[in-house]
């Protein structure tokens, strides 16, 4: 079969490889839509596991069960998370499961960007679903970052009352823009840098938009808010400089949610007073878990995040390499998307 293995960012190419067996309790699946993720843009978070075989945003039909398998059968359409909990240890038990040493070492074989692949038995039991009819499989490749969203808003604390600040429009903070207006929020801003991205925001809910290309977004977050600033900023970049700005937009009693990592060598300068007296809370969201790609299934059949909304771009697998430029160039693009 064929699948893509990633050296390098500029080094992506469609290999040959055999079709992985599977065991008793496991599945193959043909994969028929897998997304394009930030993180596999990222050239530090890619390349410190290179060489290897991307995808985790996978969705297709199962071609193969092994024979202890009872609960899934071939032919079924399902969404296939790319890490499973134990449900058992101390992390699960609290609901932190993308810290679960299991969950951690779980994966799809060999990775979502390939023709099939095989879903190990965690996989299988812990966090695989079954995709209602009405759901296309480019709807089912939203799931993972859906759920990702959900988890996020969680942490974070969404109230109805809530004024929203979200930095960066890709197509994460467009989702935080649509369950943000969605679960009731009463003010949504955005921030950008790219007018498609700003004018795709207040399509989806944005009450304003700030182009951090051309405006002060402090300055502009505290006319838009009378000087109260944001109850919930969502800082998307994994940069120090927008992680520094988001934090001088939390208002009094708020919330700053840092949605994506830095690379490990690059340290973030606070201020304990100020965060202190004012009790601002700092929060971090990973990925997502069982509990969050289930909600995320849910808001997908409901229409509030959907395939249609974001998906801009579909690429065939052979064609994966200009997928991911195409997410790296960060143009007029939301969701890029690989079929086979």
């Amino acid at each position: 079969m064929r699948a893509v293995k990633l050296r390098t960012l500029q080094d992506i190419r469609l290999e040959e490889i055999p079709i992985p067996e599977i065991g008793p309790d496991e599945a193959l699946v043909r994969m028929k839509a897998c997304g394009i993720c930030g993180s596999d843009t990222m050239d530090w978070y890619v390349e410190k596991k290179a060489p290897f075989y991307p995808g985790h945003e996978p969705a297709g039909v199962i071609e193969k069960v092994g024979s202890e398998v009872s609960n899934f059968k071939v032919g079924d359409r399902v969404f296939v998370h790319h890490h499973a909990p134990c449900f058992d240890c101390k992390f699960c038990l609290k609901k932190q499961y993308s810290i679960c040493p299991t969950w951690k070492a779980s994966k799809i074989d060999p990775g979502g960007l390939a023709e099939c692949f095989r879903v190990p038995a965690v996989n299988l039991r812990g966090d695989t679903l079954k995709l209602p009819d009405a759901l296309s499989y480019e709807d089912g490749s939203l799931i993972e970052p859906t759920a990702c969203v959900v988890k996020s808003f969680r942490k974070a604390g969404l109230k109805n009352a809530a004024t929203i600040l979200v930095i960066g429009l890709g197509v994460m903070g467009q989702m935080h823009i649509l369950l943000g207006r969605h679960g009731g929020a009463r003010k949504i801003i955005g921030a950008d840098l790219v007018p498609y991205r700003l004018e795709k925001a207040l399509e989806f809910g944005a009450d304003a938009v700030i182009n951090v290309a051309s405006e002060n977004l402090i300055e502009k977050v505290t006319d838009l808010t009378g000087g109260q600033m944001a109850d919930v900023v969502i800082i998307g970049p994994g940069s120090i400089k927008a992680m520094a700005a988001g934090l001088s937009c939390v208002g009094n009693g708020g919330t700053a949610l840092f949605f994506t990592p830095t690379p490990g060598n690059e340290f973030l300068q606070i201020n304990p007073f100020h965060l202190y007296f004012n009790e601002i809370n700092l929060i971090f969201s990973y990925s997502c878990g069982p509990n969050d790609t289930r909600e995320a299934m849910e808001l997908i059949e409901q229409g509030v995040i959907t395939a249609e909304k974001l998906v801009t771009h579909t690429y065939t697998l052979d064609k994966a390499k200009r997928a991911i430029d195409n997410t790296i160039e960060a143009g007029e693009s939301l969701k890029t998307l690989v079929v086979n």
